[in-house]
């Protein structure tokens, strides 16, 4: 072969393989080209799983009017006097609302191992340490539930009494109440201007070395397996309104306080007189004392200045006439100091003897009466919709758009 053949022959290869070098380049780059759009399109895809998830977990879409809003000149007027009641002390003045009522089928809102709740604060201002305590708000539902009701009641009852305790506050860091906590930054109280709390440092210190270990594992129970769970009417949690001992019926909202309210209705609650050591109480005034707590006039008083002018659906007295003055049964009860507004009394000599039935305001939930239920094998969403008309026992994820709010 000639050299200028060979030399043809070279550049023609060479001319080949540059030719393929190119072309296996362009190959290789489309290549990579094609992996980093794929990889970018995957991770967009991996980013909106996520956020459309939350979306659609944390969307809540508007249910009409809210019971705020339905209810705000009734908040207003009635901040300081719906207060929690406790049953076996003198903490007789609570707190301040779709289905049918409930069946003994307690697993329709089976509580979760964890809930939308679980990264909420309760800023709690305790009185007499003059301080607050942040705490997660299932322990600040344990040191209500270990406060407000007896540990010996039953389980059912304890976990009413803790779905109750949340569904209140709850209600209360959705609406933003924190103008009647005493102390900025604080969202309640550890009295009954809210809900009476005791700290888990004094709760322990409250029962025997023999009793700790069972007490604590059964009020961790009822708040475990409630854990979530709140009392909603018509998608809103209510107003959990309850009280020691009932007459033998509860009250409508408006035969206490002024404003109706669709849940809290009068119901029969015959427990109580059975059960409950304060559903009879007798206390003995001076007419003089009496009179003067009053404010009526004593010139001319006598047996028949008494007389009954009108009764509530609950039994309990409505309007009542006392010398010159009528009264409605709930004044007499705040002026006297008295149990209930249901009594009766006699006039002997310079005293009177007054006999009240039941024991707090009637509205809501009878503690002693759940407590009677739970020992008939009610279950806990039993007694709150026996209670509280009209409501369901429902897990919070379904308020998560308000709740996500204050975590």
């Amino acid at each position: 072969m000639s050299r200028g053949k060979r030399t043809q022959l070279v550049v023609s290869l060479l001319r080949r393989h540059t030719v393929k070098r190119w072309l296996a380049l362009f190959g290789i780059g489309a290549m990579l080209g094609a992996s980093i759009l794929l990889i970018k399109l995957s991770l967009n895809e991996l980013r909106s799983v996520p956020a459309a998830s939350y979306a659609e977990s944390e969307t809540v879409e508007s249910q009409g009017t809210s019971v705020k809003e339905k209810t705000a000149s009734r908040i207003t007027e009635t901040a300081a006097q719906l207060r929690q009641a406790e049953p076996d002390e003198k903490n007789d003045v609570n707190v301040k609302e779709r289905n049918e009522p409930q069946q003994e089928d307690e697993k329709a809102a089976a509580p979760q191992t964890s809930s939308e709740l679980d990264g909420l604060i309760v800023h709690v201002y305790l009185t007499k340490e003059k301080r607050i305590e942040n705490v997660p708000l299932e322990t600040y539902v344990r040191g209500v539930v270990a406060a407000e009701m007896p540990i010996d009641f039953e389980l059912e009852a304890l976990k009413a009494q803790a779905i109750a305790a949340r569904t209140y506050i709850v209600r209360r860091l959705m609406q933003g109440e924190e103008s009647d906590a005493s102390v900025h930054g604080a969202d309640v109280t550890d009295t009954i201007q809210h809900q009476v709390y005791t700290p888990l440092a004094k709760l322990e210190g409250q029962w025997t070395k023999a009793q700790r270990k069972a007490n604590m594992a059964k009020l961790g129970k009822a708040i475990d397996e409630t854990r979530g769970l709140v009392v909603t009417y018509e998608g809103e949690p209510i107003e959990a309104v309850f009280f020691s001992t009932s007459n033998g019926y509860t009250e409508n909202s408006e035969d206490y306080w002024k404003q109706q309210i669709p849940y809290l209705r009068s119901v029969e609650s015959p427990w109580d007189k059975a059960i409950s050591p304060k559903y009879k109480e007798t206390v003995s005034l001076k007419l003089s004392e009496f009179h003067k707590k009053l404010g009526v006039k004593r010139k001319g008083f006598a047996k028949s200045s008494l007389r009954i002018i009108e009764r509530t659906e609950g039994n309990r007295i409505s309007k009542i006439r006392i010398g010159d003055k009528v009264f409605t049964g709930r004044e007499v009860r705040e002026k006297l100091e008295l149990a209930s507004s249901q009594f009766t009394w006699s006039v002997k000599g310079d005293y009177i003897t007054i006999t009240t039935y039941g024991y707090g305001h009637g509205v809501g939930m009878s503690q002693w009466g759940a407590n009677g239920m739970a020992k008939e094998g009610a279950g806990a969403a039993s007694i709150l919709a026996h209670y509280y008309s009209s409501t369901a026992v429902e897990q919070a994820s379904k308020l998560s758009a308000q709740l996500a709010q204050r975590s």
